[in-house]
């Protein structure tokens, strides 16, 4: 097991949030712009598709062992949209405020809002493993009305978690990283990682 990880995103949220889940392990995490790795197009209609093409590619450049997270809200009143398309929901270079602009529109006056976050993560020893570890899980919870918090990113800010009376926004990052859908997962990865050692 390599204590050093190429991460396969450009997503700086997801950087910081994975490094800090993984440093407290003795794995250090490593952008794939520190490589120069161009973005890669997500062809896949699954979140394992997608994070099993960017697993590979930043492997293959960085010649390191790679993790790639593909992750995105559910809403069931949408028919799972946005789904794999959630980081473009309103357009291709949209940002957070028009995706979630994009998605409160579209749900309108609409009383079922019942939503989850996805998060698969895959880890490629190299960019040909042919066993791949993959770990998802789900968060469940439900589409705001209106924005509350300002931490986090993405959708944060209109997704109310189950259970709790507030917005994974209003959550610190460490209370956000002990129960969120990438918290999960990595939770899982780690514990493969552990019976590797």
């Amino acid at each position: 097991m390599s204590n050093k990880v190429v991460l396969a995103t450009g997503n700086q949220g997801k950087v910081k949030e994975l490094s800090a889940m993984l440093n407290q392990y003795d794995i250090e995490v490593l952008p794939q712009s520190d490589f120069n790795v161009p973005e890669v197009a997500e062809t896949g209609t699954t979140f394992v598709e997608n994070a099993i093409i960017k697993a590979r590619h930043a492997a293959k450049i960085s010649g390191l062992p790679a993790i790639a997270d593909d992750s995105g809200l559910e809403v069931d009143a949408l028919n799972g949209a946005p789904g794999v398309y959630s980081a473009r929901y309103a357009g291709a270079n949209a940002d957070d405020q028009k995706n979630i602009d994009h998605l409160l529109a579209a749900l309108g006056e609409q009383t079922e809002r019942s939503a989850r976050f996805w998060c698969v993560l895959v880890y490629m020893r190299h960019a040909d493993d042919p066993t791949p570890i993959i770990c998802q899980a789900s968060w469940e919870g439900e589409i705001t009305t209106t924005q509350q918090g300002r931490e986090g990113f993405g959708y944060d800010p209109i997704f109310k978690v189950q259970g709790l009376n507030c917005t994974s926004a209003e959550l610190t990052k460490e209370e956000k990283n002990a129960i969120s859908h990438r918290g999960q997962a990595l939770k899982q990865l780690v514990s493969h990682f552990q019976g590797l050692a």
